[in-house]
């Protein structure tokens, strides 16, 4: 991985500067992108225990073999 790094590096070395900011703008939507994953699935995990309260009920037996 370090080498891809390196390559990566001296890729980005060579660019023009306007190039250079399409770069950051896209490592940034990236890493919101990545941000925006954990937080969705954060929520999830930390919401499970309350749906499953709501979820594993008598009444709603008929559904869980859909």
């Amino acid at each position: 991985m370090i080498a891809n790094a390196k390559i990566l590096i001296e890729k980005i070395h060579a660019l023009s500067p306007e190039r250079l900011a399409e770069v950051d703008d896209f490592v940034e939507f990236l890493r919101l992108k990545e941000q925006q994953r954990l937080l969705t699935n954060s929520a999830a995990k930390i919401s499970e225990p309350v749906f499953t309260k709501i979820w594993d009920n008598s009444d709603d037996e008929a559904y869980d073999a859909l």
